[in-house]
């Protein structure tokens, strides 16, 4: 399949899932979440769900119980909004990369201050 008829999809589901998310998804224990980016195969049968979690790290847990829980409530949405003969198998992934740039940041900060000091 065209490479590019795939980076369309992914992004379509990218903003369905951010948008479910945000407004169709009922459960209590979803806090603030993120979708930073979604990676599909090249025949469209799977997609990994890459998903950012705000929060201490009980949110952070029933966030992600919550996520795992609507997971076929969001293939099924995804499946009618996409009209393709499939929809994708959809798997969700912790995305940790915020959390490393914010304690890259911290220690250049911490590194400046040490260099000002001296």
């Amino acid at each position: 399949m065209g490479q590019l008829r795939v980076e369309k999809v992914q992004e379509f589901i990218k903003q369905e899932i951010s948008k479910m998310i945000l407004t169709e998804l009922k459960d209590p224990r979803i806090g603030f979440v993120t979708v930073t980016r979604v990676e599909a195969t090249g025949d469209l049968r799977s997609a990994k769900v890459y998903i950012s979690l705000m929060g201490s790290d009980d949110q952070k847990a029933e966030t992600w119980a919550g996520l795992t829980k609507s997971l076929g409530y969001m293939r099924a949405e995804i499946g009618k909004r996409i009209r393709m003969r499939f929809a994708p198998e959809l798997s969700l992934h912790l995305d940790e990369t915020l959390e490393y740039s914010a304690r890259i940041q911290e220690l250049i900060l911490k590194i400046k201050q040490e260099e000002g000091n001296q």
